[in-house]
C-alpha cells in the first residue's frame, strides 16, 4: 500500500469514530413515524453548542478531506 492509501484509511476510521462521538440529535426517524411528541419532529432545526459544534465542524472538515482524497488517490494510482 502507498502513502496515500495509508493516509485514506485513517482519515475513514478518523472519521467513523468522530461521527460515533456526536450525539443524537433528536428521536429520528421512528419516533416521527410512530407518532413520537409533536416538538421532536425529524425537520425540527436544532443549535449545536460547545463541544457539539466543534465535534460537527472537525467532521465536516474531514469528509471535506476524505472526498479530495479519495478523487486523488484515483487519479494518482
Amino acid at each position: 500500500m502507498k502513502v496515500l492509501d495509508w493516509v485514506f484509511l485513517v482519515l475513514a476510521v478518523l472519521i467513523i469514530i468522530i461521527t460515533l462521538m456526536q450525539g443524537g440529535k433528536s428521536d429520528g426517524a421512528s419516533s416521527s413515524i410512530m407518532g413520537g411528541m409533536a416538538s421532536s419532529h425529524s425537520f425540527v432545526t436544532l443549535k449545536e453548542r460547545g463541544p457539539e459544534k466543534v465535534l460537527s465542524k472537525i467532521t465536516f472538515v474531514m469528509a471535506g478531506l476524505f472526498f479530495f482524497l479519495a478523487i486523488a488517490v484515483r487519479v494518482l494510482v
